[in-house]
């Protein structure tokens, strides 16, 4: 199940739609849920939160899935689950690519005409494609564990 998470984010991520984007939407299928609210909500996040060099937006969108599976809908309601599961999420990222931070990761300010500019010569999409791939799949793979009681 995890790789076909993983395909339909890059799937969508080809298709047109951004990093946390793809990644929500491709975690909320994984997961049989369907909002018209999808992927609407994720688009600030994307391009580092909206190019402030804020976090990588593939990241955004695997914590925005993560919360589908564990989080909480009320306020007395454990955030344990949630947190774990998002702790080990971005253990695991950070480890494997040395950020979760999109400026960290890919050496440009996306908030600059310079920034952008280098994003679209080098083609660092291709970077993107490989957070939006590895976030998925490393979300998809907590989600299918359990990581933490389901709701």
């Amino acid at each position: 199940m995890t790789e076909e998470a993983k395909n339909t984010a890059l799937a969508h991520f080809k298709g047109g739609l951004f990093c946390a984007e793809s990644v929500l939407l491709a975690l909320a299928q994984h997961q049989e849920i369907e909002s018209d609210l999808l992927p609407a909500i994720a688009t600030g996040f994307c391009s580092g939160q909206a190019r402030t060099c804020g976090q990588c937006g593939a990241v955004a969108g695997a914590l925005m899935g993560l919360g589908l599976a564990f989080g909480r809908n009320q306020g007395g309601e454990s955030l344990e689950q949630a947190y774990q599961s998002v702790q080990n999420f971005l253990k695991s990222f950070e480890a494997k690519f040395g950020s979760s931070n999109c400026q960290g990761l890919l050496g440009v300010d996306l908030g600059t005409v310079e920034g952008q500019a280098a994003f679209k010569d080098k083609e660092m999409w291709r970077l993107c494609a490989d957070y939006v791939d590895e976030a998925t799949k490393m979300a998809a793979d907590l989600i299918d564990k359990g990581m933490g009681t389901s709701k």
